[in-house]
Formats: C-alpha cells, sequence, structure tokens
C-alpha cells in the first residue's frame, strides 16, 4: 500500500471531501481524485460514495480511515519520539566496566552524567574484562570500560585515564622497615592476586615478566575489596590500582611498599565495536567521562 495514498485518504476522511482534502492538502483535486481512486484499485474496494454534492466514506473507507488516522499518529509519536532522542530527552545507554573501574572511578562519573542528562536510562554492568569483551561483541553494551587491553579487529580502544599498579603490604609489615626491596624478594611473599580472566592480573604478570620473574599467587579473588581486606589482615602482600587505596593509606591500614625497579603504568581503555554509528547518548557520556576522568597526580588522561 502506497503511504503517501493512505495519507491523502486520511486529509480527505478528516475533511469531509475531496476538495476540503485537496485543499488541505495544497494540490489539486483531479490529483486527490487520482490518487483516491488508484488506492481504491489496490485494495478492491470503494472508499468514497460520490454524491451530486460531495462525496461520503463507504463502509470500507470507514474502516480504514480508523487505521490511517492511527497511522498518522504513530507517524507523528515516531517523529517525537526522534528528536526527543536526538535532543537527549529519551533514550538508553548500557556500559560495561571492569571492577576497580566500576567500582572507583564510574560513581561520579555517572552522577555528572545523571545530572546533565536526567533523561536518558543509564545501566552498568560491572564485570572482568573477558566478560566485558564478549559484551560488547554480543550488543548487550555499548561501552566499555576496561583495565586490560583488548586486542580485537572487532573492537576499536582509546586510553581515557593512566592509572598505576603499586606493591601493598600491611602496615606494620617488615619489609616496610628496609630499603626498597627487590622483585625477586617481593615473590618469595604470600600474595594475592586477582582472578583468571582480571586485566589488572595481566597487566601484573606480564610487568614481571619482562623482569624475568613470576609469582605464585597463595589466593586469587575476585573482589579488589577482599584483595585489601586480606593483605591489611596479614595474609600476604598484592599489587594494586593506586585508585583502590587512598581510603586505607589515609587510615593507616595499608602502605605502599617500595620495590626496585617495579614501575607498572596501567592504561585504562574505553572500548567499543570497530566501526558502529555512536548514540548522542553515547557520544555524550564520552565528553562527560573525558570531563571527569581527571588524571592523579602521577597520571594523565589521553580523551
Amino acid at each position: 500500500m502506497n503511504r503517501n495514498h493512505l495519507a491523502l485518504f486520511n486529509r480527505v476522511a478528516r475533511a469531509g471531501g475531496i476538495s476540503r482534502g485537496a485543499a488541505d492538502a495544497r494540490i489539486s483535486q483531479p490529483a486527490v481524485s487520482k490518487q483516491i481512486a488508484e488506492l481504491e484499485d489496490f485494495l478492491g474496494v470503494r472508499l468514497l460514495e460520490r454524491l451530486p454534492r460531495g462525496c461520503r466514506l463507504t463502509e470500507a473507507g470507514v474502516i480504514l480511515a480508523g487505521y490511517a488516522q492511527r497511522c498518522e499518529c504513530l507517524e507523528k509519536d515516531a517523529l517525537r519520539a526522534m528528536e526527543e532522542y536526538r535532543g537527549l530527552k529519551r533514550g538508553r545507554l548500557a556500559i560495561g566496566a571492569s571492577l576497580t573501574i566500576g567500582a572507583y572511578l564510574m560513581p561520579k562519573i555517572l552522577a555528572a552524567f545523571g545530572r546533565r542528562f536526567p533523561d536518558i536510562e543509564l545501566r552498568l554492568e560491572i564485570a572482568n574484562t573477558r566478560h566485558i569483551e564478549e559484551a560488547l561483541r554480543q550488543g548487550a553494551i555499548q561501552l566499555g570500560l576496561t583495565e586490560g587491553a583488548i586486542v580485537s579487529k572487532d573492537l576499536e580502544s582509546a586510553v581515557f585515564y593512566e592509572d598505576e599498579l603499586v606493591a601493598i603490604a600491611p602496615a606494620a609489615h617488615p619489609l616496610l622497615n628496609r630499603p626498597p626491596v627487590s622483585l625477586r624478594e617481593l615473590c618469595r611473599e604470600p600474595f594475592i592476586m586477582r582472578e583468571e580472566g582480571s586485566g589488572t592480573r595481566a597487566v601484573v604478570e606480564r610487568a614481571l615478566r619482562r623482569k624475568g620473574v613470576t609469582i605464585t599467587p597463595r589466593f586469587a579473588l575476585a573482589s579488589p575489596e577482599a584483595i585489601k581486606n586480606s593483605v591489611a589482615l596479614g595474609m600476604g602482600l598484592a599489587i594494586v590500582s593506586r585508585l583502590i587505596i587512598d581510603l586505607e593509606l589515609r587510615m593507616g591500614l595499608l602502605k605502599i611498599l617500595p620495590v626496585k625497579d617495579l614501575m607498572i603504568p596501567r592504561p585504562l581503555h574505553l572500548q567499543q565495536l570497530r566501526g558502529q554509528t555512536p548514540s548522542p547518548s553515547q557520544i555524550k557520556f564520552q565528553e562527560v567521562l573525558a570531563e571527569q576522568a581527571n588524571p592523579a597526580p602521577h597520571g594523565k588522561r589521553h580523551l
């Protein structure tokens, strides 16, 4: 069915005649009559009954007029929805963040975005880097913020923050009373690491391999909070993000353990599907991210 024919028929039905419908549509009466006739031929029914003065809807015309009006309303609703979407008055954005980013960076970023764009529905999924990659591939999320780099032909990545990983120990640990320890001394201590598939663990293991050392963890824990608490209780040492230990350092529960030749910068990445067209809310979120991911004194922002 020709949508233009249906829209013109709706004008005629609403106006109560072909001449008034033609005037409303600002086209000639013969052109309206021709298009209505074409619509009748297509449907195989008479829609208008011609009278000596004007015309009236047939029974089929009355039925079709109801649908034509609903189509017009739907079209207006669709246009209004698209205007609201472009103007960020509606929309949804699903974001995935790995654990450290989700717990320690995202709250202030989400709060800033929510204040600026309160009509956008935001959903945050917190998981490890491997899960975030799969969620991006499946289209379950539009953006992924990860600690680990994802090397994939399907995804494109940009660094939005430079973090640093540091060794931590409980405040009374004897190694803190010595000059900076060597990496080999560090590796002889009981150690706590993140679980397999964690971006943080991958960065630590890669940095240590480059130095020719390896660590066999005593515990593998999936939560940065669990790692911090375990270290504070004397269960082992750990290498963690500076982002997560500010409170514990201020309270004196943990201390950074100086280690010779241990510098582990860790870029944080913004991931998305390669070649996708970003939504308006996605573009604005990236702007807020660039504003709010303020660098720590040791780090710098790239987005």
